[in-house]
């Protein structure tokens, strides 16, 4: 069917491209909906941007969670099971695009789609012109356009047709679902389970940065959100120490301390991975910084740099033994 109509929408057109089911599906607070999608932009070429059927796997949204791509949800509410449509959207509607296209993007390699570092908002992101880490969609946060949306609808659940995993709760919802995940976590690590313990933990994180996405930066609420991510981060950065992930702990602690330079835990882990990638230097300034922060914490402090001295003998001799004989 190539009919263009004019949604009850400004600054939309949708053309059906091929028609669906007879019946409008029942779209309420909740509802589950699952999707092809493909972006295009609106120059001679059609340059494709994404499409979910190349990477294979659709995309779902829930009705009425907030999604950062608000007009995503009007067009779908508008389609049958089965059809597939093209809408054209004005700039008013698309500007977000290119920080929700990152975060598809990154699923799709396999990374974590939440950047726990960047603590502001995604609006206050797209208007400081960072870049995003894709050419394509820093040249569309600099000069927004409008964009085609060509989507295919392949089911529409109830909220009590499907389970509800965290992406999908509202934010009162995630709220009451970290300190759940947070005490699953603590039992898996004790158990020695560190995989486990290292999913609830990033859960309990993902939610929670969900919501401070809506609050104002280093406000109230942000705050208090933002202490429960740092105790949970940290601990999600144990496990990691325990897998032998120590990069990805450096990473981690350097951005909480670069934020807030008085966590002194996240000083404390920081050195214990510096040790284990041989930071010699790194590692003493750490733990030197952990006294300065808690002098109660002498004791370990002196424990943990006579374990260091120790692993920096045994290597000193080791290359030693390896490189003797080459010069």
């Amino acid at each position: 069917m190539d009919q263009t109509m004019l949604l009850n929408f400004e600054g939309v057109k949708k053309t059906i491209l091929h028609g669906g089911a007879a019946d409008l599906p029942k779209f309420i607070t909740g509802t589950k909906v699952t999707f092809h999608f493909r972006t295009q932009l609106c120059d001679a070429e059609r340059t494709v941007l994404d499409d979910s059927k190349k990477v294979g796997v659709p995309m779902e949204v829930v009705i009425g969670n907030m999604f950062k791509l608000e007009i995503w949800e009007t067009l779908l509410t508008s389609m049958r099971l089965g059809e597939v449509a093209e809408f054209w959207c004005d700039v008013t509607h698309t500007g977000l695009y290119p920080i929700v296209a990152k975060s598809l993007r990154r699923i799709a390699e396999g990374k974590d789609p939440v950047d726990w570092h960047i603590h502001t908002c995604g609006l206050a992101n797209m208007f400081a012109y960072h870049s995003l880490g894709y050419s394509d969609l820093d040249e569309l946060q600099k000069e927004p356009q409008p964009l085609f949306f060509v989507l295919e609808l392949l089911k529409v659940e109830q909220p009590s047709e499907y389970n509800r995993e965290s992406w999908a709760l509202s934010d009162e919802e995630r709220l009451k679902a970290v300190p759940i995940l947070h005490g699953q976590g603590n039992k898996f690590f004790k158990l020695g389970r560190y995989e486990e313990a290292t999913n609830k933990y990033k859960e309990a994180i993902i939610c929670l940065k969900n919501i401070q996405t809506k609050e104002k930066a280093w406000e109230v609420p942000w705050l208090k959100l933002e202490k429960m991510a740092i105790t949970l981060t940290l601990n999600y950065c144990q496990c990691l120490l325990r897998t032998d992930e120590y990069y990805e702990v450096l990473e981690h602690t350097t951005d909480i301390i670069n934020q807030h330079p008085g966590a002194m835990k996240a000083y404390y882990i920081r050195a214990k991975a510096n040790v284990e990638v041989w930071n010699e230097e790194e590692a003493k300034a750490d733990f030197q910084k952990v006294l300065d922060l808690d002098p109660g914490m002498a004791k370990t402090v002196r424990k943990e740099l006579g374990i260091l001295r120790m692993r920096m003998e045994e290597k000193r001799e080791e290359d030693r033994v390896k490189y003797k004989g080459m010069f």
